[in-house]
């Protein structure tokens, strides 16, 4: 991993027990980061904090349904209470949904921004409300290239506003937090290989995404690590409010 000047800060990530947030989280780890990794389900958020300490790092298993406004506050509590100070934080926790629109119930349509929008604010605010005492912060909100196309061949149109609602409130964010000397960005990833995307029964459509971007291939969810370890970190100190692509090219077509 790149050395991006982390080291020594303390970082929550939200949606840390597989895919692109347990990338993140064992990156975070690997560049000397403290890491509270937050999930659903305390079992496997603790798979990931064994991963980070197998390798010598300090992380800490968080169980935390992002949905809930009551638990974001502790769950930034337990992160400071044992490694001190947050002072960067990435908000990865989402779900994906696919329905056409037509068939789309008002409970199917919630659900998804109940998690995807909501749980992002929340988890922003607890974050940026301690980030705020110590003058400074980095939170990198992930959202998804679906918040700038309408992607062919899934009827996902809940989803695809979920995460354009999350760049919009990424960039408003950013333009009141500043003088609180709070950065907030976001990553919309392209199409990348998850376990979600690993299934058999998607084989065909993720070579139907291979096939239509760019450079070729899926990401590996490394791929979207360094990126958001870069918006985090020094070398970005003078970006806020972006949304940066991290898709192969295939917002390029």
């Amino acid at each position: 991993m790149i050395d991006f000047g982390l080291r020594q800060e303390v970082a929550l990530v939200t949606g840390a027990s597989s895919g692109i947030g347990q990338a993140i989280a064992l990156a975070l780890g690997e560049s000397g980061v403290a890491v509270g990794c937050a999930a659903r389900s305390g079992v496997r958020a603790a798979e990931t904090v064994s991963r980070i300490q197998s390798a010598g790092g300090r992380a800490l298993a968080i169980e935390w349904d992002v949905t809930n406004p009551e638990q974001a506050a502790a769950a930034v509590a337990s992160v400071e209470q044992r490694f001190g100070p947050l002072s960067l934080a990435v908000n990865n926790a989402g779900v994906g949904a696919g329905t056409p629109a037509l068939e789309l119930s008002p409970s199917a349509w919630q659900s998804v921004f109940d998690t995807n929008v909501n749980g992002v604010f929340y988890s922003c605010q607890a974050e940026a409300r301690v980030m705020q005492q110590h003058g400074r912060g980095a939170i990198v909100n992930i959202a998804s290239i679906s918040a700038t196309i309408a992607n062919r061949n899934l009827t996902q149109v809940q989803y695809n506003s979920s995460k354009a609602a999350v760049v919009h409130l990424t960039k408003s964010l950013a333009v009141e937090w500043a003088p609180l000397g709070i950065r907030v960005n976001a990553v919309s990833p392209g199409y990348t290989l998850t376990p979600m995307n690993r299934r058999p029964e998607v084989a065909d459509l993720v070579a139907e995404f291979a096939d239509t971007t760019p450079l070729g291939r899926l990401a590996d969810p490394q791929e979207i690590a360094g990126p958001v370890l870069f918006l985090l970190g020094p070398a970005a100190s003078y970006i806020t409010g972006v949304d940066l692509l991290v898709d192969g090219g295939y917002c390029c077509w």
